[in-house]
């Protein structure tokens, strides 16, 4: 019987895993096929960025919602050549938290964004990039997400290295992350029901972080 449960778990496991490869997939090859254009602001990122509905959060039609959730920095590069090739007007990133979920230690997932960053500032110059910090998550509150949870102190290092890193390139860096925090250094609950996804009033407290870089 145990032997049928492990059997079980790991062909779940592997169904996931294929649902999400599948869902990845999807998403960049809609992405390809609607190009951003010059007058564009483009938000690339997670699951996070990926559940908002940015052109209506902002109310500007210029947005467009390049988020792919489980996306990872370690993937970044290998979907940023579209966006890229539209040269957009701005482009707002977060990722990472899923690099430090799989065990990505901080100075891998500053390699991976800088390398991204590289990239779109050699194809694309006039494009502006904003790189935002990366969400506190909550495990006190909620159970569903332990990976994340358990890299929760690593957080505010590969903060400090994304910062460090928009001051050598020259570009934005926007703390989210002091905005969404509770007291005890994680994602506040009133703007979460998983401790990882933000509900629509965490969205809405981005969204005023951002007036002013979006404007």
């Amino acid at each position: 019987m145990k032997r049928l449960f492990l059997w079980i778990a790991v062909l779940s496991a592997v169904s996931h895993v294929c649902a999400q490869e599948a869902y990845r997939a999807q998403r960049r090859s809609v992405f390809e096929v609607l190009p951003a254009g010059r007058s564009d602001i483009v938000f690339v990122g997670n699951s996070i960025t990926d559940n908002c509905e940015w052109t209506e959060l902002l109310a500007d039609r210029r947005v467009k919602n390049r988020g792919i959730g489980t996306d990872r920095a370690q993937w970044l590069n290998e979907r940023i050549d579209p966006i890229v090739a539209g040269h957009p007007r701005k482009l707002f990133l977060m990722i990472g938290t899923n690099d430090l979920a799989a065990g990505r230690m901080p100075r891998e997932i500053a390699a991976d964004i800088e390398r991204a960053i590289d990239r779109i500032q050699a194809g694309s110059r006039r494009t502006k990039i904003f790189l935002q910090s990366i969400l506190p998550v909550n495990g006190r509150a909620f159970g569903k997400f332990p990976k994340h949870y358990a890299r929760a102190d690593a957080i505010v290092e590969t903060n400090r290295l994304l910062k460090a890193l928009c001051a050598e390139k020259n570009i934005v860096y926007v703390d989210v992350y002091a905005s969404l925090v509770d007291a005890n250094g994680d994602l506040d609950a009133a703007y979460t029901n998983d401790g990882l996804h933000l509900m629509g009033e965490g969205y809405l407290v981005w969204r005023d972080v951002l007036k002013p870089y979006v404007k």
